[in-house]
């Protein structure tokens, strides 16, 4: 056992992450406004008695709407909906940064990401919710490092 382990067994402190702190970039950039990730796998094997198949599952992830078409989620969104139907899509990596006050504790670099789907929220005049932009990510690998 570690000595970081015995001092939380000692003093009762559960060493876990928070799920609302957590941080997204675009090949490096900082991305603002995101309100949550969902269905991410990074590590999957599809295990049958001939073969072992490691697996790649597309996630998403949701955020605000933002009107500057400068931003990096923005841009990526404007290329992937230019290339239409061209079989080769705008790519670039995406990073997921666990966070623990403010301090990274892990990573995953998602490389060579793209997006193969954009939906949005109901557009609802009843209503007085920010409209939330989905995009589906697929991607070719994730790397994942641990601070410290």
């Amino acid at each position: 056992m570690t000595d970081q382990a015995l001092m939380a067994r000692r003093t009762g402190v559960v060493d876990s992450l928070s799920a609302n702190e957590f941080a997204v970039e675009i090949d490096g950039a900082r991305v603002n406004g995101v309100f949550k990730i969902s269905g991410f796998v990074p590590f999957r094997l599809d295990v049958k008695p001939t073969q072992v198949k490691f697996e790649r599952p597309a996630f998403k992830v949701s955020r605000m709407v933002q009107r500057d078409p400068s931003l990096p989620f923005n841009q990526w969104i404007q290329a992937t909906v230019k290339a239409k139907d061209d079989i080769v899509r705008p790519k670039r990596d995406l990073s997921i940064i666990a966070l623990d006050d403010g301090v990274e504790t892990r990573r995953w670099l998602v490389k060579a990401a793209w997006i193969s789907e954009i939906a949005y929220t109901d557009f609802d005049t009843g209503s007085g919710a920010l409209v939330e932009e989905s995009t589906l990510i697929q991607y070719d690998s994730i790397e994942e490092t641990w601070a410290g």
